[in-house]
């Protein structure tokens, strides 16, 4: 990484001493040329760190953030590059530009102007000291909470205690007992994977909310791995930036390049579904209580008793076995569904490939082509739950498609936290994993199927409010009847999946919502909250959480999904004043995917516009390509009619 920097800053000193009057491809493209080597490398080490870190790795990682940050600075802030930069916009009407050419001069000149060439001396050389301290605190924040996952454990002795946990989940919690060094008995992990599965079908409630509590107290326990000081910290000095940078606030700062464009759009949004989710929140939690009640327990319903009422709510209502459902969604089958339907809407071919590097022996590989044969790109897939594993499932761009210089082929990858198989089960899926194989193989649609010239508009590298379409509108599929005949069958006997359960499963889709909406909202009230400071504070983190929470009035036996102390998203990944951005992309995706229902699931024309959407990357404003695609403004009506709220 240092030698790709040391090239990178040859390449860029050149640019400014070229004694030629700059032009689009003395300047322009040189520079997207100038990062190549660079990104590649960082691409790979950085996905590694993700998903396979270990000592070495994630030392090498806290190192080398601060002096990527200082390199990025270097450029950004070079009065002379951005010189040349400027001269060029200056002169774009005389220029001979196709559309794509001017919006990559548009936006990086924009970058530059974000990252502060413009500042004095004084104030740019406080902003590289920031930029560099908060490379180093979103590190140090995600190795905290990936060393606290991998100390906790949570050993079950009573097969009791396990309640209804299905035979698969059951078989990994034995295996993970195994491999901490017990004879007998299960364990279980920090992971949201092994945790809510306890809470949900265990019914020792002293067990329930031993597990919650050391769930939720992530990134909070007094010593070295306490994530309060980290974020308190990141949080005033991304407040300062953005000060700096002449904005109101960090929210201010990155929504000015969203679609979104201010935070008083984002809390419009919010306001409009938080007090429909409230009301059915407050209705199904008189419905769990009064299963609480018919158990015996006086008092109220707790947050850790939820999860497990509303298992088993779910379960009497709509006859839904867990333990039944998963048989039809063995991983592999599941991804197959996932590739099916990449060659019905798009008639793409994707294949296994052996012998190619893996980072970990259980990660899959794939070639991607046209139906024709020609090459698109290689797909990537780590399914399973490990130490070294960073919590969540992502997608990453190792290589991303461009066609500068001649053709450059995408390389993607996928990751996952699927509890693995067992010499008892192979790995089967939840409804739930189910729909999050689809959401990270829509972002890899995205990075696979761009047509772009220049990297940095590639794929998905688009606004973050705009990054979450691609992936959530591929959700809409799992779930059809259509679909599910497809790729849900018995792992044992091969039998499709029943319509008896597909009709179950289609009266249960707005079960518990209330729920579901609330707890992510407060997150993404939580994350606008922290980034709306004005200048820096001093406030204790667990009394301004509180603050913001009774301010929404949340109730009491729901927790936002993130708490700040573990809330990575935003304090050691990119979604800093963007978490709303799941909500923002399914306005857009439940209306898109109508237009599929109303012309057939595998329509050909609506497919075609749907690939011109996603083959534009970011060379174009978000807003725009979907009003090409859907030849009009996304209505919200869609979405709240999903979650039930209609």
């Amino acid at each position: 990484m240092r030698s790709a920097i040391e090239i990178r800053r040859a390449l860029v000193a050149a640019i400014v001493a070229d004694p030629t009057p700059p032009d689009f491809s003395n300047t322009l493209e040189a520079l997207e040329r100038s990062s190549d080597l660079l990104e590649r490398v960082t691409a790979a080490f950085f996905a590694v760190d993700a998903a396979d870190s270990s000592a070495e790795v994630r030392e090498a990682a806290l190192t080398i953030a601060p002096e990527l940050a200082a390199h990025e600075d270097d450029i950004t802030l070079d009065a002379g590059l951005f010189g040349r930069i400027e001269s060029l916009h200056e002169a774009r009407s005389g220029l001979t530009l196709d559309r794509e050419q001017e919006y990559l001069l548009d936006e990086t000149r924009k970058r530059f102007l974000r990252a502060g060439v413009n500042l004095d001396a004084h104030s740019q050389a406080r902003l590289r000291e920031i930029n560099s301290r908060l490379a180093s605190l979103e590190q140090t924040f995600g190795q905290n909470l990936l060393a606290e996952a991998a100390d906790y454990e949570l050993h079950v002795t009573d097969a009791a205690d396990l309640g209804s946990l299905p035979k698969s989940l059951r078989a990994a919690a034995s295996r993970e007992a195994r491999r901490r060094g017990h004879k007998d008995g299960w364990s279980f992990t920090l992971a949201r994977t092994s945790v809510h599965p306890l809470l949900s079908h265990s019914p020792n409630r002293a067990l329930r909310r031993e597990a919650f509590e050391a769930f939720i107290d992530r990134g909070r326990r007094a010593g070295s791995r306490d994530n309060r000081a980290l974020l308190r910290e990141a949080t005033n000095l991304r407040a300062e930036r953005a000060g700096l940078l002449g904005h109101g606030s960090h929210a201010h700062f990155v929504l000015a390049d969203n679609m979104a464009e201010t935070p008083e759009r984002v809390r419009e949004l919010l306001d409009r579904i938080w007090e429909p989710a409230l009301a059915a929140a407050r209705a199904e939690r008189t419905a769990l209580a009064a299963e609480l009640s018919a158990d015996g327990f006086e008092g109220p319903l707790e947050p850790w008793d939820w999860r497990y009422y509303a298992e088993r709510l779910r379960a009497s209502l709509f006859a839904l076995d867990e333990d039944a459902l998963r048989p039809y969604f063995e991983f592999n089958a599941v991804r197959q569904g996932a590739f099916e339907l990449a060659r019905r809407l798009f008639g793409l071919e994707i294949v296994p490939l052996e012998d190619v590097p893996t980072w970990h022996a259980e990660q899959q590989a794939f070639q991607v082509s046209e139906a024709n044969g020609r090459h698109i790109g290689i797909l990537y897939m780590d399914f399973f739950a490990r130490g070294s594993k960073r919590e969540g499932a992502w997608m990453s761009s190792l290589v991303p498609q461009h066609k500068l210089g001649g053709e450059t082929a995408p390389v993607v990858t996928t990751n996952f936290n699927f509890s693995p198989p067992t010499d008892a089960s192979p790995a089967l899926l939840s409804y739930r994993e189910v729909q999050t194989v689809f959401h990270e193989f829509g972002h890899a649609l995205h990075g696979l199927l761009s047509d772009v010239t220049y990297p940095s508009l590639s794929g998905t590298r688009v606004p973050r409010d705009f990054v979450e379409l691609p992936s959530q509108i591929l959700e809409n599929w799992m779930s059809e009847p259509e679909m599910l005949r497809l790729y849900a069958r018995h792992h044992q006997t091969g039998e499709v999946i029943p319509n008896a359960l597909i009709d179950r499963l289609e009266e249960a889709a707005t079960f518990n919502q209330g729920f579901a909406t609330l707890e992510y909202l407060a997150a993404a009230y939580l994350d606008l909250a922290w980034h709306s400071l004005p200048e820096p504070s001093t406030d204790d983190v667990g009394e301004f959480e509180c603050r913001e929470l009774e301010r929404l009035g949340l109730i009491a036996q729901i927790l936002p999904r993130y708490r700040s102390p573990y809330f990575a998203h935003i304090f050691a990944g990119g979604y800093s004043a963007g978490y709303y951005s799941y909500l923002w992309a399914e306005v857009l995706d439940a209306d898109g995917f109508s237009a599929f229902k109303e012309a057939g699931l595998f329509d050909p024309a609506t497919a075609a516009l749907y690939r011109r959407l996603l083959s534009q990357g970011g060379s174009r404003p978000g807003m725009e390509l979907y009003r090409e695609f859907r030849g009009r403004d996304p209505r919200i009506e869609p979405l709240l009619e999903r979650r039930g709220f209609a």
